[in-house]
């Protein structure tokens, strides 16, 4: 079976009934055995099916690359970018399901955030749940009655860019709430940058859906994606301890001045 390498690397699948290869631009595949298999998400991309067909989703894209079904195992928004695990049968989504169900998966997310973070370690304990005030169905806040979450972080490095703070954090998810990470920067005062939601002006987000941001609603923005990325994923797959990393997106690691 074919496999992949970081950036436009061409996948072929083979059809058996006509021996027809097809190329195309598939998946940045971190690793692949019989029964799982694991990519470095872009952003931009969504998870689960739309009506666009398959290459609009990555579910859509594994199942045409494996040529069979496929399940997820974790799910990242769509414009977080990153480790994401995708089950080839029913039996091995069964299995990994339970590991990420008991929490025996250990997750790590980069982000650059708005501002200095003044101190270099701490943890955010702030229940969630829907936030009635928003016109927006999807987005949630931190509510007193909301479901417990914590998130715990460490700033990496602080830096500026054009007179202006940033910090990179590393993020290590306690509990796995809907847009936990994003809620809860936002609420310790370093909303993630480019985050139309939770950045503080929805209606960057109500613009994206209507597809009318502007030239300077994008440049208040300052990334095409919210800066949010899936960087490393730790599991016991079957006895053996795995360990998956994936690399930030040019655009990502340009801002934060790091090595892609």
């Amino acid at each position: 079976m074919s496999s992949g390498l970081v950036g436009g690397i061409v996948h072929e699948i083979r059809n058996p009934q006509s021996a027809i290869r097809i190329s195309l631009n598939l998946l940045d595949i971190i690793y692949e055995d019989a029964d799982m298999l694991v990519v470095n998400k872009p952003a931009g991309l969504v998870c689960h099916p739309t009506k666009d067909g398959e290459l609009s989703s990555l579910i859509g894209r594994a199942r045409l690359y494996l040529g069979a079904g496929a399940y997820l195992a974790n799910r990242l928004d769509r414009e977080t970018s990153g480790v994401t695990v995708v089950a080839k049968n029913s039996a091995a989504a069964g299995e990994l399901g339970r590991l990420w169900e008991n929490r025996a998966v250990r997750k790590e997310y980069i982000a650059i955030v708005h501002g200095a973070v003044r101190e270099d370690s701490g943890a955010v304990d702030l229940p969630l749940g829907k936030d009635e005030k928003s016109l927006i169905a999807i987005k949630d806040c931190a509510r007193a009655d909301g479901a417990a979450a914590r998130t715990e972080f460490f700033v990496e490095r602080r830096f500026q860019r054009g007179g202006r703070d940033f910090s990179l954090l590393r993020l290590l998810p306690r509990t796995g709430r809907k847009h936990q990470i994003r809620i809860h920067l936002a609420a310790l005062g370093h909303p993630i940058v480019g985050d139309k939601l939770y950045g503080g002006n929805e209606d960057l987000y109500l613009a994206l859906a209507q597809n009318r941001l502007t030239s300077r609603q994008r440049e208040e923005l300052m990334l095409p994606n919210h800066a949010l990325h899936a960087d490393y994923v730790g599991l016991n797959w079957r006895g053996a301890e795995k360990a998956f990393r994936a690399p930030a997106n040019a655009d990502f690691a340009a801002f934060a001045g790091i090595q892609p």
